[in-house]
């Protein structure tokens, strides 16, 4: 058995956030047989792969029982089944890739919008070729990872085809601390590239970019990087967390509420799109007269 991917666990809390206060049971005896309790069991608890004729069927039913399932939320359930289905073009890599960046990639893949606040090092989704290889040596922990740079840098680029895609690009909104950007590498031209490429980025109508600044006042970016996905219903949102060891994926409706509001708060602390694009290419420039 598969496990358990944040897709397939959003799912599930959502059914049973749906089912309410009645039990598996009740809900299998309502169904006229259609159910029975383990397998609802299996859906809620991601242990098994949904079918989109499950997940219609039990949606159709917890309307029959007076629970609220608005057609968004029913798009947004259904459309999480049928990516969860699908092989990415990620799974060419998997001998390079952990499950859980396997997860960050789809999950990017299917957003709508993606909010990112970035203390520091510019987001991934932003990389230039040559900072993306310099990033990723200089954050490996192990040998296993350096003999991957290659492969791994070759993912980081395909990640932004979500930013740029024809049909539905991902909606980014950046958040990036100043002293990101004022990083120094071995060779000048690697930075001034990248930062380069935030400006080129920036015009695109689906990116908005923000820098905080180094003499801001004090702000809720300061307790650490994160990003917050969004798939067209609020209930569904995911936030991702990492550091050297481990990946956090928040899920719990209560607390994706909070790094929504801490959102909000750091896109007022950051200067304004159009401040922070005067702020990177005096960043750039100064980059060049060193």
């Amino acid at each position: 058995m598969s496990a358990p991917t944040v897709r397939r666990r959003r799912l599930g809390t959502k059914l049973r956030a749906l089912r309410g206060e009645q039990t598996l049971e009740e809900i299998a005896e309502h169904s006229g047989g259609r159910f029975v309790a383990s397998k609802l069991s299996r859906l809620e608890n991601a242990k098994s792969a949904a079918k989109s004729e499950d997940v219609n069927d039990l949606l159709d039913l917890y309307v029959d029982l007076g629970r609220e399932v608005s057609d968004e939320l029913r798009t947004a359930l259904l459309t999480l089944v049928k990516e969860g289905s699908q092989r990415g073009w990620w799974h060419s890599y998997r001998g390079v890739l952990t499950p859980v960046y396997e997860d960050l990639i789809s999950l990017e893949d299917d957003a709508t919008e993606l909010f990112t606040s970035q203390l520091g090092a510019v987001p991934g989704l932003a990389h230039t070729s040559e900072y993306a290889r310099g990033i990723i040596r200089a954050t490996a922990m192990n040998e296993s990872v350096e003999a991957k740079v290659d492969a791994l840098v070759e993912v980081r680029l395909a990640r932004q085809a979500a930013l740029t895609r024809d049909t539905n690009p991902v909606k980014l909104w950046a958040i990036i601390a100043e002293g990101a950007l004022r990083t120094r590498t071995a060779d000048p031209s690697i930075m001034d590239e990248q930062l380069g490429r935030l400006l080129s980025l920036g015009n695109r109508p689906n990116v908005n970019i923000q820098v905080l600044r180094s003499d801001a006042a004090l702000h809720v970016g300061q307790l650490g990087s994160f990003s917050l996905m969004s798939f067209g219903h609020p209930d569904l949102d995911v936030v991702h967390t990492e550091n050297l060891t481990a990946a956090l994926y928040v899920e719990e409706p209560e607390q994706v509420a909070t790094y929504r509001e801490a959102a909000v708060r750091l896109r007022a602390a950051a200067e304004s799109v159009e401040k922070s694009a005067e702020l990177i290419k005096e960043i750039r420039n100064q980059h060049d007269a060193h």
